[in-house]
């Protein structure tokens, strides 16, 4: 997880984020890419880094160690995920994503 000060996470656009959830609470490929590289997983639904940002994937890589949140809590979570996700600059971080 990036702890540096600096640029920021370019924002989800609302449509990344739709898709994001939906591909983390049905598909177990996506889920496995997502896990391995959050940024390759963001890039393959729409996400696009804008100049000056970082990646948004950087801040949810999980760690290696973690393991990812079960597709039933993602889909019960998906507003809270969904609010949380669009406000610019604001990211949950891999710790919402990871399993209790």
């Amino acid at each position: 997880m990036a702890s540096k000060k600096g640029a920021k996470p370019a924002p989800l656009d609302p449509k990344v984020t739709k898709k994001l959830l939906d591909k983390l609470s049905t598909d177990n490929d996506f889920r496995r890419l997502f896990k391995k590289d959050a940024h390759a997983a963001l890039t393959q639904v729409g996400y696009k880094v804008d100049a000056g940002s970082t990646s948004a994937g950087e801040c949810m890589q999980l760690a290696s160690t973690d393991r990812i949140a079960p597709k039933a809590k993602i889909a019960r979570d998906r507003a809270k995920l969904e609010s949380a996700l669009n406000v610019p600059v604001s990211f949950l971080c891999a710790k919402e994503f990871s399993a209790d």
